[in-house]
C-alpha cells in the first residue's frame, strides 16, 4: 500500500506485469465492487477518494443530455455516452445530430483529430484529408450536449460553458447519480466541463444507470449501451467488446486509467489506475465482476493480457487484486 496520494488517499497495487518471470513494472490505483444495494463487496484502497473520471463520466452525462431535453434514440445515445473510433458510421450519426438541432460540423467545439480506428485513420490519411473534429472520439458527447442547449432555444456557441443551463443540468444530474458533490469542476481533454467525484460514487451511478427502468433517461442510456455498443467504443474497442462478449453488462472507460462496469441486477465496479495507463483496466474491471459472482470467462481474452517479446508471448499483465 502507499498511503497518502494528494486527491486519493491510500491506494494499493492492482496489477503487474511479467516478462519472463521478472516483474518488470506494477499498476497501483483504487478499486470498488459494489452491491446492487450500493455496499461495498469488495474496496482496495481509499475508495471514497475523489477521481477525475474523464470519459467514463459520458453516460452520466448522456443522462443530463437527455434530462436537458436532448431527443435521443438508439445509436444517437449510444454515441453521446460513448467514445468512438472515428468509423464512417459514428460520423453519419453525428452528423445526424447535428442537423437535427439545424447545425453542421462548424458548431462541434471539440479539437480535430484523426479516427482512433486503424483502417480509417490510414484511408484518411491517404486521402489527404486532414484531422477533424467530427472524427474525435468525444464528438457525439459534443453533438448531444449542443442539441439540448438548441432544445432549450439558447446559442450553441455557449454550450461548453459550465453556467449554461444544459451545463448545470448535467452537473446535477452527475451529482444526484453518484451520492456527491465535490466542488471540483475542471474541463476535460475534449474542452467539456469535467466533475471530480469519489471512485464509489462513479460504481454508484453506473449501478443506478444499469437498474434503471426502462423510459427514463438512466433507463434509455443502458438500454443504448447495450444495444448498441458498436457506437459506444467501435471496431475492436475493449468497452464494445466487454458488452458483446458478456451481454447486459454496460461499461465505459476513460483516459487516466479510469473504467465503471455494472451488470443488469446492479452490481457495479469501478477502477482508477494512479500512473494513468489504462493497459490493465480492463482485466481489472472484470477480475473485480468476477469477485461479484459474475462468469466472465466469455472475456477470457480481455483479462489475459500478453506481454511480447519479438512478437511472441513472453508474460503477461495481470491484476493482482
Amino acid at each position: 500500500m502507499i498511503k497518502g496520494v494528494p486527491g486519493l488517499g491510500n491506494v494499493v497495487e492492482l496489477a503487474e506485469v511479467v516478462r519472463s518471470g521478472f516483474v518488470e513494472s506494477r499498476h497501483f490505483g483504487l478499486t470498488v465492487a459494489l452491491d446492487p444495494d450500493g455496499k461495498a463487496l469488495y474496496a482496495a484502497g481509499d475508495v471514497d477518494g475523489l477521481v477525475l473520471p474523464r470519459s467514463t463520466a459520458k453516460p452520466l452525462q448522456a443522462v443530463g443530455c437527455i434530462v436537458a431535453g436532448a431527443e435521443l434514440v438508439g445509436e444517437e445515445v449510444a454515441i453521446g455516452a460513448g467514445s468512438h473510433t472515428g468509423e464512417d458510421r459514428h460520423v453519419a450519426v453525428v452528423d445526424r445530430l447535428l442537423a437535427s438541432a439545424g447545425l453542421d460540423r462548424d458548431a462541434l467545439r471539440c479539437p480535430p483529430d484523426r479516427p482512433e480506428d486503424e483502417p480509417t485513420r490510414f484511408r484518411l490519411i491517404a486521402e489527404g484529408i486532414e484531422p477533424s473534429p467530427v472524427r474525435m472520439n468525444c464528438s457525439g458527447k459534443h453533438a448531444a450536449m449542443l442539441l439540448a442547449t438548441v432544445a432549450q432555444g439558447n446559442d450553441p456557441a455557449s454550450y461548453l460553458d459550465p453556467q449554461t443551463p444544459v451545463q448545470r443540468t448535467i452537473t446535477a444530474e452527475i451529482e444526484r447519480l453518484t451520492d456527491s458533490s465535490t466542488g471540483i469542476l475542471t474541463t476535460d481533454g475534449c474542452g467539456t466541463p469535467l466533475l471530480g467525484m469519489p471512485l464509489s460514487g462513479l460504481a454508484l451511478a453506473f449501478s443506478r444507470l444499469a437498474t434503471a427502468p426502462p423510459g427514463t433517461p438512466e433507463g434509455q442510456v443502458a438500454a443504448a449501451m447495450r444495444q448498441h455498443p458498436d457506437f459506444v467504443g467501435g471496431t475492436g474497442h475493449q468497452n464494445t467488446e466487454v458488452m458483446r462478449l458478456l451481454p447486459g453488462i454496460i461499461a465505459k472507460g476513460g483516459a487516466e486509467g479510469v473504467i465503471a462496469m455494472a451488470t443488469p441486477d446492479g452490481h457495479a465496479v469501478a477502477v482508477k489506475v494512479i500512473d494513468g495507463n489504462p493497459r490493465a483496466t480492463t482485466a481489472l474491471a472484470l477480475a473485480l465482476l468476477s469477485k461479484c459472482g459474475v462468469d466472465t470467462t466469455p472475456a477470457a481474452n480481455l483479462i489475459s493480457l500478453p506481454v511480447l517479446g519479438g512478437g511472441q508471448p513472453v508474460g503477461e499483465i495481470r491484476p493482482t487484486l
